[in-house]
């Protein structure tokens, strides 16, 4: 199982913004009474949903978060990223094209893909496979303590 890794993130004004938006998602999110491991709706589902709904998150679920293509009844929806569009039948088989996730085909909860972006391949019980190492970060900057 990988790491835990933080899959979105805002700060300032722009967190200040999404915040009554992540609110408002998690409260319309229509399978609050619902939960099925798979195809969904289960928590992956629920994250996907609220990435729909504030797409300035730009979520890009992780290939192996099964559940995160479930549209319900529904067909058509924006990509978790809001950054594209995504086509699914009951989370069974679908096609994804973003350009945060890049193309994905989905076919009984597996994942295959491509993130030209990212230069990535997505690979069912994989995950994500980079192609080019990320660029290393510089640690954040610590607050200096109350004085």
């Amino acid at each position: 199982m990988p790491p835990p890794a933080v899959l979105a993130e805002l700060r300032g004004p722009a967190a200040e913004a999404a915040i009554p938006k992540i609110a408002d998602a998690a409260q319309s999110y229509p399978y609050a009474g619902e939960y099925r491991i798979w195809p969904g709706p289960n928590s992956n589902t629920f994250a996907a949903w609220v990435g729909r709904a504030v797409p300035e998150l730009r979520l890009d679920l992780p290939s192996t978060a099964l559940g995160k293509d479930y549209l319900g009844t529904g067909m058509i929806a924006r990509a978790p990223s809001g950054t594209g569009w995504q086509v699914s039948l009951f989370g069974l088989a679908g096609l994804l094209l973003a350009k945060e996730e890049g193309f994905e085909v989905n076919l009984l909860g597996m994942t295959f893909g491509v993130d030209p972006f990212d230069l990535a391949v997505k690979i069912p019980g994989v995950g994500r496979l980079a192609l080019n190492a990320p660029a290393p970060t510089a640690p954040a900057a610590e607050s200096p303590p109350p004085g």
